[in-house]
């Protein structure tokens, strides 16, 4: 791979005032005197005249010019900043493959500049979430871990483990030397810290992760209710079918809507009551099964009906929600009391949902975990490191250790991970 040269459009293909195009490897330099018949000055924008091979003229663009290691990839790097047209972009692209370079593949770059060292994985993963993140709070947190928060503090808890394994190992390899009996307390020491403080990082909520996969909110409630008409209201828009007739909702529907800078899935589902109707059945029993796997339930009552419930000991957290307020109906079991028809309550349960919204993914101290590889490889170091503290043979204690610093190092791509990097990579887009 390394000795391919790779290039492919960092913008959207499509009418616009600028497209931009990036190259890397070896053969970037000829192919950007190739095109433009010089290479500029290191790291200054250089107008210039591109030409193919038969020397058309194919547009005066931008030429940024970043020779290794003191670029993106570490490799060889040009971009090129054209004009938006379509035809100008096709007529680079086709003179750059007849002169060698290949398009790059999903996330080819941010994985080369991993393998050359200029960025830890976690700091790739960052990335690939800065350029997803539809939120100010997936973008703050997206900043956070591609700027290294996250990566430093768990190449901390990496050297510390390191250097308590040395220790270990000392007291293993020199039996026989008189080595001072706090050595022992302080290495016994330092596993139970390390092992409190990931602990408690795991110990999270899963407050990141609800950050970059967003939270789930579900409507519920008898038929006619008016959950419908409320997702509506929340959506800003027209998604669910609002009908007086019992049962018009028989599926699942999802709308995704931001609230408190966190992204939230709102799902409407089939009206709660027992039937007949196999395929109303159906959707009750999806109902159900939406509302067990929530962070939240907006528990409807309307007041027309006998529909009110005790609330649920167990389970997501709920929101009795009275709707239909505009008809004055009496609902004193539940938390609000709104009106999707003329707005009564409505701001209230915006702000109600907004502030839950925000607690669920708060973040303070270090960073929060982002992804379950994180979670998974933490939770390994953590068991290991459960087992060393309880293992009293020095031996097996280090074998211990060992697997809890090989778990540590899979986070941030320090050993064992080229089995992942397909896979993690490839949900990058092109071009980056």
């Amino acid at each position: 791979m390394d000795e391919d040269t790779i290039f492919a459009p960092m913008t959207a293909i499509g009418r616009s005032a600028i497209s931009a195009l990036r190259l890397s490897g070896p053969k970037t330099e000829a192919a950007i005197k190739a095109l433009a018949g010089t290479c500029p000055e290191p790291r200054r924008a250089s107008l210039r005249r591109l030409r193919d091979a038969s020397g058309e003229v194919l547009d005066e663009a931008v030429v940024i010019w970043s020779p290794a290691p003191a670029s993106y990839t570490g490799e060889d790097v040009a971009e090129l900043h054209l004009h938006g047209g379509r035809a100008v972009m096709d007529g680079v692209v086709e003179a750059l493959l007849a002169l060698g370079p290949r398009l790059a593949e999903p996330g080819e770059f941010s994985r080369r500049a991993f393998l050359n060292g200029r960025m830890d994985l976690l700091q790739a993963e960052g990335i690939g979430d800065l350029v997803a993140a539809e939120t100010a709070g997936q973008r703050r947190q997206a900043l956070r871990q591609m700027e290294g928060a996250l990566g430093h503090v768990y190449e901390d808890w990496s050297n510390r483990l390191a250097g308590t394994l040395a220790h270990q190992e000392a007291l293993i390899d020199f039996p026989d030397e008189a080595l001072p009996p706090e050595v022992e307390v302080m290495l016994s020491g330092e596993i139970t810290r390390l092992t409190e403080a990931i602990g408690t990082h795991l110990n999270d909520g899963h407050r990141g992760e609800k950050m970059r996969d967003g939270l789930v909110f579900v409507i519920q409630g008898a038929p006619n209710a008016g959950k419908s008409t409320l997702m509506n209201a929340l959506a800003g828009r027209d998604i669910a079918i609002v009908s007086p007739i019992a049962g018009t909702t028989r599926d699942a529907l999802e709308v995704q809507i931001v609230l408190g800078d966190a992204p939230v899935t709102l799902i409407d589902t089939a009206g709660l009551r027992e039937t007949d109707d196999p395929v109303e059945a159906e959707g009750v029993r999806r109902a159900r099964a939406k509302a067990a796997q929530a962070d939240l339930v907006l528990d409807l009552v309307s007041g027309e009906t006998d529909d009110a419930t005790a609330p649920a000991t167990d389970g997501p957290p709920r929101l009795i929600i009275a709707t239909k307020a505009d008809l004055g109906a009496a609902t004193p079991a539940a938390d609000l009391a709104v009106s999707a028809i003329d707005g009564t309550g409505m701001t209230a349960l915006h702000e109600r949902l907004s502030a839950f919204a925000r607690e669920a993914t708060a973040q303070s101290g270090p960073p929060a975990l982002t992804r379950q590889r994180h979670r998974a490889h933490l939770s390994d170091a953590h068991r290991h490191l459960c087992l060393a503290m309880d293992e009293p043979e020095p031996e097996l204690r280090a074998e211990e250790m060992r697997i809890a610093l090989a778990a540590l190092g899979g986070i941030t791509g320090k050993i064992g991970v080229e089995a992942l990097l397909d896979r993690i990579f490839a949900d990058f887009c092109i071009g980056k």
